[in-house]
Order: structure tokens, then sequence, then C-alpha cells
């Protein structure tokens, strides 16, 4: 039996579905940096019709200082979900800046990128694929 205290060694990567998942991943790298690291599509799933072959079955990509992301272009519409956001948090202020202006070209800003009473910058957005990013600086 596994004590409740004892640690484990996990890591945890968001995946997400997306309408366009090559594009998507090309706008994310456009705004915080990184690269599309593999894409597998669907060319080799038994079955499937000649119209997804060319659809992304995964797609890995490192992101902001080298974060990872995954993504797949789903087969059923894809909506936002307030239940889950995306929280980066950068040392220097520019770098919050740059992220938040190029995260919400095209998209909804919630909450500006502005100082908070408990001493650092907060800003929310949900970008124009529908995901939710709130962008922190914890310079003081």
């Amino acid at each position: 039996m596994r004590k409740v205290d004892e640690k484990m060694n996990v890591l945890l990567t968001p995946y997400l579905m997306s309408e366009d998942a090559r594009t998507q991943a090309e706008f994310y790298i456009q705004a915080l940096g990184g690269e599309v690291i593999s894409v597998m599509t669907h060319a080799h799933t038994p079955g499937i019709p000649e119209a997804f072959k060319d659809k992304v079955m995964h797609l890995a990509m490192s992101v902001a200082g080298g974060n990872t992301l995954f993504m797949s272009d789903s087969f059923e519409p894809v909506a936002g979900s307030r239940s889950l956001s995306l929280s980066l948090s950068f040392e220097s202020e520019a770098e919050a800046k740059g992220a938040f202006a190029k995260l919400s070209e095209g998209g909804v800003v919630k909450y500006p990128l502005e100082k908070q009473p408990w001493g650092a910058s907060y800003g929310e957005l949900q970008d124009k694929f529908g995901v939710t990013w709130m962008i922190v600086n914890e310079t003081r």
C-alpha cells in the first residue's frame, strides 16, 4: 500500500484538442517561442477515411522556456472550457507583457496584465483558439 505522503515522480503535460493543431502550434511558437518536436498524422491508422489521413494524431512541441504541450486535431467540434486554464509565470515583466500581447491577438482579454494587491502582475486572456491563459510576473 502506498503512503499518502510518498512522493511520486510524475510529469503533467497539457494536451490540447484543436480544430487545426498545426496552425495553433505555430501561433503558440510565434507568441511564446519554442518549436514543434514531432508530428504524427492518422495516415497509418487502419480504416481511417482518406479525408482524415493528414489530420494530426499527436503533436509535441516545446514552448516558453522548455515547457511541453501536446496537441491533436479533434474529430468533434472544439469548445473552450472555463474549468481549465494554462498558467505561465515569467521572471521578467517584459517577457510577461510580450507573451500576453501575442497570445491575446485575435482573442479576448479577460483581465488586463496589471500589478495585483499580492505584489505580482497578473492577467488573463482567452486566445483565438478558446484556450484560457493566466500570465504572471512575480517581480516585485
